[in-house]
């Protein structure tokens, strides 16, 4: 599982720093999570490849979280996309980005498929045999969800040294990774899991911003293995926090905590501050276990 911060400041673009967008890798997958002005260009300098991308989830319908999709889909339609293209997003989204195709007359020559979000709980919204990804209902000042990554297990593996102590033909092997207990040479059966190996444990990665402090995710996100969580204020600017719906670096802490993540990575910092380090240092107080999103940062959780 790998990150790939595109951008992770709030409000408008700057010359140095970019609005939310995201890549994750997982499982072969390639998601894009938020697209804020300027993504493409971002995943150009990075180098990451657009024909992997085949999934988009969008948080909500602010100008710096999806100003940057439009642009996208209409490059994909000049590099001569003819993949499958799918949108996960607010209700709205899809009136969003057709008339932007229609007023230019641009429609895409590939198939655009949105899939409108309005429940306020959690669901289901992809599924296939190594990913799901759920939404994370969230409190912002519009309609707003992140989501939840998760692998699914995997198969056990063979274990070829134990299956020779055990003396189980090589003939079994086949059908021992399949899941079916082994036979030794005198007729016995040797339990499958005294034949292979434990998979890694499952990882997750939760993405959650713009919103306000919310133990409402607690079930959602319990135990996850990385949460992105929100920190558009340091806890002097507490008070701002009602108002505008989001949150402060010690605020992200303690849903990290109560979470019993394992890593916390702090983001959507508001400009007003001299240095993101500041927002480290506070939720360190409270969880240790954090690291800085910055543009162009890349995290690799399989290391």
């Amino acid at each position: 599982m790998k990150l790939t911060v595109l951008g992770c400041y709030a409000a408008t673009p700057r010359t140095f720093t970019n609005p939310t967008s995201q890549v994750l890798e997982i499982k072969n997958h390639l998601f894009l999570i938020d697209c804020g002005e300027g993504t493409q260009v971002q995943l150009r300098k990075y180098k990451v490849k657009f024909s992997r991308i085949n999934h988009i989830f969008i948080s909500h319908l602010h100008g710096d979280h999806f100003f940057g999709l439009p642009g996208l889909i209409s490059t994909f339609r000049l590099l001569g996309r003819d993949k499958e293209l799918h949108i996960y997003g607010p209700k709205g989204i899809k009136q969003a980005i057709t008339l932007f195709l229609k007023l230019g007359d641009s429609w895409t020559n590939y198939p655009l498929i949105f899939h409108e979000l309005e429940s306020s709980e959690s669901e289901l919204v992809f599924e296939d045999d190594k990913v799901t990804v759920r939404t994370v209902p969230l409190i912002h000042r519009v309609y707003t969800n992140g989501y939840f990554f998760e692998e699914k297990e995997a198969p056990r593996t063979l274990d070829i040294e134990a299956a020779r102590k055990f003396g189980v033909d090589r003939s079994q092997f086949n059908n021992i990774k399949k899941g079916v207990d082994g036979v030794d040479d005198v007729g016995r059966t040797i339990p499958n899991k005294k034949l292979t190996l434990a998979p890694p444990a499952p990882k997750s990665y939760a993405f959650c911003s713009d919103t306000m402090y919310n133990e409402n995710i607690l079930p959602i996100i319990r135990d996850v293995t990385v949460l992105y969580h929100e920190s558009t204020f340091l806890d002097s600017e507490e008070h701002l926090c009602q108002k505008t719906k989001h949150s402060t670096a010690k605020q992200a802490a303690l849903i990290a905590q109560k979470a019993n993540a394992k890593l916390l990575i702090l983001g959507h910092y508001s400009t007003r501050y001299k240095s993101i380090e500041l927002f480290k240092k506070e939720a360190q107080e409270i969880f240790p276990v954090v690291e800085l999103a910055d543009d162009g940062k890349v995290f690799d959780f399989d290391v």
